[in-house]
Parts: C-alpha cells; structure tokens; sequence
C-alpha cells in the first residue's frame, strides 16, 4: 500500500460495511437554493449583468448535506436538527425524505427562518456556470423555548440507538453547550464514531473520535495561522490536546489535508488531481461522512482519511453539495496516484 493508495481488497471490506452503519448528524439544517440563468446582456440600470432565467433547484445543504452524503454511502440516516414553517423548510425536508434520510429528528420552529443559501448562477450551453452572487437568509440567535426542549429529545431518542455520530455546527443557533454535552454523553455511553465539523471554537469538543476542520477554522480556534508543515504539526498537535479528540483531518482545499493522531501521526495526503474544480461546495461535508463510515468500519485513521480525501476529489468537479456513492469511490481509489510521505520533523 502507498501513502494515498489502498489494497482493493480492504476498500471493499470498508465499503461494504456502511449500509451496516446508523449514523446521527446533528447540526444546522441549511437549505441551499440555486437560481440558473444565461447571461444575455449588460443592464442600463447599473454595470451588471442581466440573466435570463432558466431554472431553479433546492438541495441539502449544511448538516444535511453531510446526511445525505451519509445516505448516498448506504448508510442509515437520521438528522436533527430545526427548520422554518416556510416553504425552504418544507421543501428541503421532502427532499431529505425522497433521498431515504430520517426526518423524525427535524423541529419545526415558525419563528425562525430555515437557513437558506440563495446562489445565483450564470452560463449557458457553451459558457462555463460561476456563481454571481450569494444570498443569505438566517437566524443565528440560540434555539429556544419548546423548539430547544424538542431538539434535545429527537437527539437523545436517536442516540439511543445509533451507532455513530456527526456534528455539524455552522453556527446557525443549533448547537450548544448543552446539546454538547448530551451528545457527547451518548458518545461515551456507546462508544459509537463521533465526528466535528464545526465553525467556531473547536475546544467545545472534547473527547470525539475525529475532528475535520479546514485550515482557516483550525487557526481560528488556535488563535494564529499554520503558514507551513512544521507550523501545522505543531498547531494540529495543540488542536488534538485542546480537543482531546483521537484524530485531526485538517482539510486545505487544492493543497489536500494533514492527518494527525494523538500517536504521533502527521502526514500530508496531496489534493487528488481534477480536471477541473467546478464547485468545492460541501466537499468539508463529504470527507466528514466518508472518514465517519470508515472509521465505524474498523478503518484506520489514514485509510479513513484517504477514503475522504479521494471523495472530496470527486465532488468538487459536481455542481453544488454533490456526493458519491461506494462504487465512486472504489474505482477512484484504483486510479490514485502514489503520493509522498512526510518525514518526521520533530516536535
């Protein structure tokens, strides 16, 4: 085996294990709407382009994104989380539903909005799609009242039961200390796979099997930046201390990830090689889900993260939060070139 390849034989084993797999996803639910349209001239209001318009699509976006990641790996899926009674809300739960992920977990709340991402893009037939402009729609103040009372009990029946959990905070008034803590306690209890991927300070985490947070978030978190490998040793090293976590995955977009684990591990995986990176949307989510299923798979920590780092190769050249299935990436881990280790370089 090479450093960013894996024996066939144990990619199979790992993936076969995955429809085996109860996964809860506990975070911000996010609704990301995308509006098409050609361009077809300049306005004379202002120095802008105007679209024709051609369509329009919804899909999962945020903790539901890494849901239905989950779900496309075969998994068994359920979310918690809170959306809006507006139609983004119910538009985004239908859409979870027909894709076969659990939306018992999902709080209704009509005092707030359903997180909403608006992206307008622009192209045609034979212009490339670029993303004009983005509109946000949020609430980012805590959950509270009956709807918090009613996520803490989806959370803690779903637990009850599942055999792996991810968390992902996009700081959308979700996650708590308190939900933390429950989650967490559910985590000890059985021992299941617990993952972070979260905005925000990640010392909140303490104790989880797997962090994977981009290099900006972890800086945040550091208060500093990790301009280069010996940098990123040591600032992954206090960022696995800090969290008590057994394993870092610290994602770096075209530079690929760094893997480190309370052992001593620090590698670099390389960023597979794309023809073109059409839209790196999600592509944090979809390494959170495949490392996630591999670990509860009996995968090590490298074969877990050269598992995410091929399926964030593959999505990036997908419009939107895209995902894989396990037969993508069984034949994408066939083609992987070697990559190269990096050697010890001290504490």
């Amino acid at each position: 085996m090479t450093h960013t390849q894996l024996d066939p034989a144990r990619v199979a084993a790992i993936l076969e294990s995955f429809p085996s797999q109860h996964i809860v996803v506990v975070g911000d639910m996010v609704a990301d709407e995308y509006i098409f349209g050609t361009p077809c001239r300049i306005s004379r209001e202002a120095p802008v382009l105007v679209l024709e318009y051609t369509g329009r699509r919804l899909v999962p976006g945020g903790a539901t994104n890494v849901a239905v990641n989950l779900r496309a790996l075969g998994a068994v899926v359920s979310v918690v989380g809170v959306i809006g009674d507006d139609p983004s809300g119910r538009e985004l739960a239908e859409a979870l539903a027909a894709l076969g992920v659990d939306t018992d977990g999902l709080v209704v709340d009509a005092r707030r909005p359903t997180s909403t991402k608006t992206r307008v893009v622009g192209g045609g037939a034979q212009i490339v799609r670029q993303q004009i402009v983005r509109i946000d729609r949020a609430d980012s103040n805590p959950v509270q009242g009956a709807s918090r009372q009613e996520l803490f009990t989806a959370a803690d029946n779903l637990l009850a039961r599942a055999g792996g959990l991810i968390l992902s905070d996009y700081e959308h008034g979700v996650i708590d200390p308190e939900l933390i803590d429950l989650c967490l306690a559910w985590h000890r209890r059985r021992e299941m796979v617990t993952t972070v991927d979260a905005h925000g300070d990640l010392s909140r985490f303490r104790g989880v099997s797997l962090a994977t947070p981009n290099q900006p978030e972890a800086e945040a978190t550091l208060g500093r930046t990790l301009p280069d490998l010996s940098a990123l040793r040591e600032g992954g090293r206090e960022l696995l201390d800090r969290m008590d976590s057994e394993g870092l995955l610290i994602t770096r977009g075209s530079l690929g990830m760094v893997v480190l684990d309370r052992e001593g591990l620090f590698e670099m995986l390389p960023a597979r090689q794309v023809s073109e990176v059409l839209d790196a949307t999600g592509a944090g989510d979809t390494v959170s889900a495949v490392a996630t299923l591999a670990l509860g798979a009996g995968a090590t920590l490298m074969e877990a993260a050269i598992l995410g780092n091929l399926a964030a190769g593959l999505v990036v050249q997908r419009l939107g939060a895209a995902t894989v299935s396990r037969g993508d990436l069984a034949s994408a881990s066939l083609q992987s070139p070697p990559g190269e280790k990096i050697p010890d370089q001290g504490t």
